[in-house]
């Protein structure tokens, strides 16, 4: 298969299926028109008209709203219409840096069709024959992409926390990573992607971090999300990407995005290298 197929796949969906979600002038999210009508049946917190979905106007603060979406989530809970509720809050927003105008449960999030953003950290290990990335292995019994393979640290941004303490606190609950060591990561860039799912609508934005690793360190899985580590040569991780999906799916971004990044993957070697560039740097997102 080619490279560019991964980012076809994390950009795949029809508009027609969608209605847009306002939150007063806001466009925030898409709501898959199925849904929409178990949603009239709670008209004192979102309204329908002229093919569009809003949040009552007369919740007009960020407590407010957060506190009227708190029953309607439940109840799409309890239905199955998303997945359960995970207890955990994602703030809502236009954009990256804005003040949130609410806050929504993680499982709702791709059923309204919000902006979601995580952290994704690349540990790498600079050897004499190379470069060579940490891969992680995700436990069987993941709800999202079982037994697929992973990067060494990644995890949703919940409410509250910078995207600092967010990855300090993934590397230490997902790898065993020490604080001091997560702290030595540095930003290396920003990828998005809008991807439908059987519930809803995946608009992410991936802050994406890269560790510089001594080989004597080797990340322990903890938490119970990753069976496994392995250390990998870049040659062998490119090679699984253009087998198939053996990757999660948006981790094949941030992978290629790194092979680029690094070098390990260049115009002369890659017919698509363009068009992967630009795919994962996207002018326009909706």
């Amino acid at each position: 298969m080619a490279l560019i197929d991964h980012i076809i796949r994390c950009n795949h969906w029809d508009p027609e299926q969608f209605l847009p979600f306002f939150v007063g002038a806001a466009q925030l999210g898409l709501v898959r028109r199925e849904l929409a009508p178990r949603l009239r049946d709670f008209p004192d917190i979102i309204t329908e008209h002229q093919g569009r979905l809003a949040l009552v106007q007369r919740w007009s603060t960020p407590d407010d709203r957060s506190r009227a979406f708190v029953p309607l989530q439940a109840a799409l809970a309890a239905e199955g219409l998303i997945e359960p509720l995970r207890s955990e809050q994602y703030r809502v927003v236009e954009a990256w840096g804005r003040d949130p105008l609410m806050v929504m449960d993680r499982a709702a999030v791709p059923a309204f069709g919000v902006r979601a953003f995580g952290v994704h950290l690349n540990g790498m290990v600079r050897r004499p024959d190379g470069l060579s990335l940490w891969i992680a292995k995700r436990s069987a019994d993941k709800s999202v992409e079982p037994g697929k393979l992973d990067n060494m640290v990644a995890g949703g941004q919940p409410a509250g926390l910078t995207l600092e303490e967010n990855l300090i606190k993934e590397a230490a609950e997902e790898a065993g990573l020490p604080e001091g060591i997560a702290r030595q990561a540095r930003p290396a860039g920003v990828l998005t992607y809008c991807m439908a799912e059987r519930r809803g609508l995946k608009r992410d934005t991936l802050f994406v971090y890269d560790l510089a690793l001594p080989e004597r360190l080797v990340p322990r899985a903890t938490d119970g999300e990753v069976e496994c580590f392995a250390l990998m040569e870049c040659a062998s991780v490119l090679a699984l990407l253009r087998r198939g999906f053996d990757f999660k799916f948006n981790v094949a971004l941030v992978l290629i995005d790194f092979l680029i990044r690094h070098g390990v993957l260049g115009p002369d070697q890659e017919p698509d290298y363009a068009e992967l560039v630009i795919g994962l740097h996207p002018t326009l997102v909706p």
